[in-house]
């Protein structure tokens, strides 16, 4: 891994983007890296764009800004390409994409990695509920190898560690969707 490795989170105001970059982001620390998860924040409310942005690193991370050129882009909801314009600056570069979306042909992304995963279905299946957040830094962990199934696992009960019931389900779905994607 590079000095600090970049993830940029893209996603509507109420869809858990800051918390999946959180639970990234204590998933780096449980294997044992240097983390830092963030939100930009300007006129967010519900159902507005937003972004989040992650770095992990072998080293402290001393930078504090947003991130520009990412090493991988999360889009939580698939309306934001072509709609957003913020959701591929700095693709050019990046090792990869990943977005929650059953379709797996993106025209306007060519030449890029992509790698879609029907984490809303996951979500609604394992959880009850549209929280496809889970499932997609599930996704994430299988794509990258950045984090552990493991550091994500002890990364959710620390989260959500005082509702059982809600670690359990999530799990499931982060699992389903890692499991998702290891089998493409």
């Amino acid at each position: 891994m590079k000095k600090n490795l970049e993830i940029r989170l893209h996603g509507r105001g109420g869809q858990g983007t800051v918390t999946a970059a959180e639970i990234l982001a204590l998933a780096a620390f449980h294997d044992g890296k240097y983390a830092q998860a963030f939100p930009s924040f300007g006129v967010e409310r519900r159902g507005a764009p937003i972004m989040a942005f992650c770095r992990i690193g072998i080293e402290p991370i001393r930078l504090r800004e947003q991130i520009y050129q990412p090493d991988y882009i999360i889009i939580q909801d698939a309306s934001l390409i072509g709609t957003d314009p913020q959701v591929m600056v700095g693709a050019e570069k990046c090792h990869g994409i990943l977005i929650n979306s059953e379709k797996t042909d993106w025209p306007t992304l060519k030449n890029k990695r992509i790698v879609c995963v029907p984490a809303t279905k996951i979500a609604l299946d394992k959880i009850g509920k549209p929280f496809f957040n889970t499932p997609l830094v599930g996704a994430f962990a299988a794509m990258s190898d950045a984090v552990t199934l493991e550091s994500l696992r002890a990364a959710l009960a620390e989260q959500f560690g005082h509702k059982p019931e809600v670690v359990k389900a999530n799990t499931a779905a982060m699992e389903a969707a890692y499991a998702f994607v290891k089998d493409q």
